[in-house]
């Protein structure tokens, strides 16, 4: 499968929860990514969620093409922020050398594992040479090692941070950062993500 259907509905219906919450305050890996790219450059945002993040780019002089699988938070997003998000899930991306970045906060996490090289491929294609690409994920432990449903029922892939790395140089990009640390996730669940940064060669 190319994403799951199940955790598509379940934003499509927590969505006022999601834009109600207090803990939607931009990412804290956001300033310094967007601190690498040129003033004014263009941004896709995947999973863009209540836009928290796109007001953010937005505000720092971004452009910024927000978007999320979920017409209910493509509708926050608006309302919220007036930033005319659109409907789009990761598969659907056929942009080519069109942005100057793509972010991806809390959001390729979702996908399928078997999935997620034919997304980054994706990602690439979109990028001009030298773009740069974040995205973070939850990491496999010693519980959870296996991808598959968290309490919330959303789909989750887990993977190690050796077998993320190997399918970003798989897919074609070169690392410009990474970072393990500890986090909570919406679910309630603490444990360690991996962020990374990485870039298309030029």
């Amino acid at each position: 499968m190319t994403h799951d259907a199940a955790t598509l509905a379940y934003y499509e219906k927590a969505a006022p929860h999601y834009a109600a919450s207090t803990a939607q305050d931009r990412h804290r890996h956001l300033d310094p990514f967007l601190d690498r790219l040129a003033h004014g450059a263009s941004i896709l945002e995947l999973g863009c969620g209540c836009g928290a993040d796109a007001a953010h780019m937005a505000k720092r002089g971004f452009r910024i093409d927000a978007t999320d699988g979920t017409r209910a938070m493509v509708r926050k997003v608006r309302e919220r922020h007036g930033i005319e998000a659109r409907v789009m899930r990761f598969d659907e991306l056929e942009a080519l050398a069109h942005y100057d970045a793509v972010w991806a906060h809390a959001s390729l996490l979702h996908l399928p594992r078997a999935s997620l090289p034919a997304v980054l491929a994706k990602i690439r294609h979109a990028l001009r040479p030298g773009g740069l690409h974040f995205a973070n994920y939850k990491l496999a432990d010693d519980r959870h090692s296996g991808e598959g449903r968290d309490p919330l029922g959303r789909w989750t892939n887990l993977p190690t941070a050796d077998w993320l790395t190997t399918c970003y140089a798989q897919a074609g990009f070169e690392p410009v950062d990474s970072e393990i640390y500890t986090g909570n996730g919406s679910d309630g669940v603490v444990r360690q993500w991996l962020a990374l940064t990485v870039r298309k060669p030029d």
